[in-house]
């Protein structure tokens, strides 16, 4: 990996008023979990998991944190026609590429876990330990599914903001809803699977028509793989110079 690439893309997404915008989003549905614990007592763990982690974190906080950060590791280039000096390095494409995917991870992956982490301590009581290292796996995969996806679509459009919301709100936030199968095809749905595959007790508010483990752990691989190929094909055929 070109580590001097990875470090100057970890840079640029890093930036304090991008990181202030996601820590901010990232608090509201810790604030509404506590919220939830503190006026129902005990007995509304479910409520929290369903409210705060589902509804808010899975559906909100994770993809659009994934939408900021992936798709402006190329589509800031692109737009400024600066992609052309990293073209012309004496580097494969891949090796472009794998710094920009891990930057956009690893600056994610803190703010996603913590909060996955945070909200499953305040919604579950029992077997807390499995509950939150199958929020923490969870999250993870969503976060390098969703890097990989938003990270080509960021060199393929200038509309890349708007593929990610109309894709997160409009085909895993309603159409799934109305056609249980395309979970199959949802990044979310893997997310879900996962967590629930892991500790479906914990995680029971979740446990709906959520696919099988090992079905998340295979359509997540897929889509990680193919869209990173697809950036490095993306990469090869365009004209950057």
């Amino acid at each position: 990996m070109n580590r001097a690439l990875f470090r100057l893309s970890l840079r640029q997404a890093a930036s304090s008023r991008r990181l202030a915008l996601l820590l901010v989003l990232a608090l509201l549905p810790i604030g509404l979990a506590a919220l939830i614990k503190s006026t129902g007592g005990g007995d509304n763990g479910d409520a929290v998991i369903e409210a705060a982690f589902q509804g808010f974190v899975l559906l909100i906080v994770l993809p659009i944190t994934m939408i900021v950060l992936a798709t402006s590791t190329f589509g800031n280039e692109v737009e400024d026609r600066t992609l052309g000096l990293l073209a012309t390095k004496p580097v494969s494409r891949l090796a472009i590429v794998l710094p920009k995917l891990l930057a956009s991870i690893v600056v994610a992956a803190p703010i996603i876990v913590a909060d996955a982490v945070i909200i499953t301590a305040i919604g579950v009581e029992e077997e807390l330990p499995k509950a939150v290292l199958a929020a923490a796996a969870g999250s993870l995969v969503g976060i390098v599914a969703y890097a990989s996806v938003f990270t080509w679509a960021g060199l393929v459009t200038s509309r890349a903001l708007a593929v990610g919301i109309i894709y997160v709100f409009v085909w895993e936030g309603v159409l799934t809803g109305f056609v249980s199968g395309l979970r199959y095809m949802s990044i979310r749905g893997y997310t879900e699977g996962v967590i629930v595959g892991l500790d479906s007790g914990s995680f029971s508010a979740l446990d709906g028509d959520v696919i099988g483990l090992p079905a998340a752990l295979v359509g997540a691989g897929i889509a990680t793989v193919l869209f990173a190929f697809l950036t490095v094909r993306r990469l090869n055929r365009m004209d950057i110079s």
